[in-house]
C-alpha cells in the first residue's frame, strides 16, 4: 500500500516539473491535458491504496474496477473524512474534466486555458487551476500517510 502511495507521489514529480518547467515555457493545452492526465494517474494510486488498505482490514470483499465505481465506494468508506470526500469529488471533477471536449484559449501566452462544459457549466482549465489541483493532491498524500499509514506498513 505504501508502494502505491509512492507511485502516486512519483506521478506528482512529474506533474510538478509539468507545471513549473513544461508549462511555463510551452504554455499549450496540449500540456495541460498531460497534467490532468497525472493528476488522474495519482488519484488512481492513492484510490487504490486506501482500498487495499479496506480490503486489508475486511471492510470490503473486492476492489473495484471502474473509477467511477472506486470513487462510490471511497465516498462510503471514508464518509465521516472530509479530507478524502474532497479529494474523491475533485477527481471525479478532474475525470469529467478529462473526458469532456475541449476549446484552447491564449495558447502560448501566460492565461492559456482549456475550456470544457460540464453539466452545461463552463469550466476554464488554466495553469491557477491545474497548480490548485496539483497542491491539492499533494496535501491528500501527506495526509492520507499521516492518518492511515503512520504505523509503518
Amino acid at each position: 500500500m505504501r508502494d502505491l502511495l509512492n507511485n502516486a507521489k512519483e506521478e506528482l514529480k512529474r506533474v510538478d516539473h509539468l507545471i513549473y518547467v513544461s508549462l511555463k515555457y510551452t504554455r499549450t493545452v496540449d500540456v495541460l491535458k498531460n497534467v490532468i492526465q497525472r493528476l488522474l494517474g495519482s488519484f488512481d494510486f492513492i484510490a487504490e491504496s486506501l482500498l487495499k488498505q479496506a480490503l486489508d482490514e475486511k471492510k470490503i470483499t473486492a476492489i473495484p474496477i471502474a473509477p467511477k465505481l472506486r470513487a462510490e465506494e471511497l465516498e462510503k468508506l471514508y464518509s465521516g473524512d472530509s479530507e478524502i470526500i474532497e479529494a474523491v469529488r475533485l477527481f471525479v471533477l478532474v475525470r469529467r474534466i478529462s473526458q469532456s471536449e475541449y476549446e484552447k484559449e491564449n495558447e502560448y501566452r501566460r492565461h492559456v486555458a482549456m475550456v470544457v462544459k460540464i453539466d452545461g457549466e463552463e469550466i476554464k482549465v488554466s495553469i491557477d487551476k491545474v497548480t490548485e489541483y496539483y497542491k491539492t493532491t499533494r496535501h491528500l498524500i501527506e495526509y492520507i500517510e499521516a492518518k492511515y499509514f503512520n504505523n509503518g506498513q
